[in-house]
């Protein structure tokens, strides 16, 4: 039986620690190692570290920041953004990061899922997939921070094509949801579970440590990730980095 995981959502921009709501309306959180320490003493399960600028700007991954970044941390880590080539995974694998994020280069070439899969194994391998809800009431792919729609392609196929293609695991965040407080999508969660067979990371929404009890004990889902409410007090208030304690996570 897989453990339960609760993984904090980092988003980059420009080396610095920023949330969004709904990848737009940015906020500066602060320096990302000394989240990271702080983390650390909170015993975090793992952390995914997601560059929102890079792929738009068509940057190279910030090498230095990242071994900064890993050279701090005591969890795994996973790092997302501007991947596109086999090199550039193994310089982000060198600076200490376990797993590797892609989304917009897997829409634009399926095929790199194999490649990396097969070159580093699936386990370390995340296909990350944005989801927003259409006018009629189903939901798109997007990419580039939610930008960028792929119009002819259901997502339900691409979530199952990406599993097929060899990635180990999938991190799929509700773009409607993000950064709102508002609570898990549970009907698009329920639908999800039934497909696949490997790990779902469900991020978007969440607003309390409730939403992800529901999660786990009613949806038995293993993975939950969570963004304001890793960084925030609460809604609207300041800046504290936070986490679940022992005592909760353990009960699951």
């Amino acid at each position: 039986m897989l453990l339960k995981r609760i993984i904090p959502i980092l988003l980059l921009n420009e080396g610095s620690l920023v949330k969004t709501i709904k990848f737009g309306r940015y906020k500066y959180i602060g320096d990302p190692c000394n989240t990271v320490r702080i983390f650390n003493e909170l015993e975090v399960d793992e952390l995914i570290f997601l560059d929102i600028k890079a792929t738009q700007k068509n940057k190279e991954p910030d090498y230095t920041i990242l071994r900064e970044i890993a050279e701090e941390c005591f969890m795994p880590l996973t790092y997302g953004g501007a991947i596109s080539k086999i090199e550039q995974a193994k310089k982000i694998f060198d600076t200490g990061f376990e797993k590797i994020s892609i989304n917009t280069s897997a829409l634009k070439n399926p095929n790199l899922i194999t490649k990396l899969s097969k070159e580093f194994g699936s386990q370390s391998i995340v296909c990350s997939i944005d989801l927003k809800e259409s006018y009629w009431k189903d939901y798109k792919v997007f990419s580039k921070n939610a930008k960028s729609i792929a119009k002819k392609l259901k997502y339900m196929d691409w979530i199952k094509r990406v599993e097929e293609l060899g990635a180990g695991e999938i991190l799929l965040t509700n773009v409607d949801r993000e950064g709102t407080w508002s609570g898990f999508d549970k009907s698009l969660i329920k639908k999800i579970n039934k497909e696949v067979s490997i790990p779902v990371i469900f991020h978007g929404g969440a607003s309390s440590n409730k939403d992800i009890i529901d999660l786990f004990q009613i949806h038995n889902l293993t993975a939950v990730g969570i963004g304001s409410l890793a960084v925030f007090q609460k809604k609207d208030m300041g800046v504290l980095i936070n986490y679940p304690d022992e005592s909760f996570i353990t009960r699951f």
